[in-house]
């Protein structure tokens, strides 16, 4: 594994440190991609939206608007992104992440089983 990879795994390992709601299930950092089953409960706590200034408001309602909701998926993954990005690009400048991510929700011990399997043998498949 490139010493970018060796970021990228870390900080999966640590996403429930940093967001206690969250738990992983099953996860493989790949040589350019990264695949991981994402658990996510109720959060402990309910977070308000931003409260806007008088010279903000447009500006503060608009990131809100757009800025990923606590507790969600997308605030985790944008979280998990830049703190590898932040490391990797300490010696390699050149990194970046595709710009969106695939999401899928589980419904059922048969889909979890099906999509574990594949995280776990899609390094095999990748070396073959």
């Amino acid at each position: 594994m490139s010493e970018s990879g060796r970021i990228a795994y870390k900080f999966c390992y640590e996403i429930s440190e940093h967001f206690s709601f969250v738990s992983l299930e099953e996860f493989v950092v790949m040589p350019n991609h990264v695949h991981g089953i994402i658990i996510i409960q109720s959060p402990s706590s309910v977070v308000g939206t931003l409260h806007a200034t008088s010279l903000q408001s447009v500006q503060n309602e608009f990131m809100s608007h757009i800025s990923p909701k606590p507790g969600s998926l997308a605030a985790v993954i944008r979280s998990y992104k830049s703190a590898v990005s932040k490391n990797i690009h300490l010696s390699d400048h050149g990194f970046s992440w595709q710009p969106r991510y695939y999401d899928h929700i589980i419904h059922s011990a048969r889909e979890l089983d099906r999509i574990r399997d594949y995280i776990i043998n899609n390094p095999v498949k990748w070396e073959s």
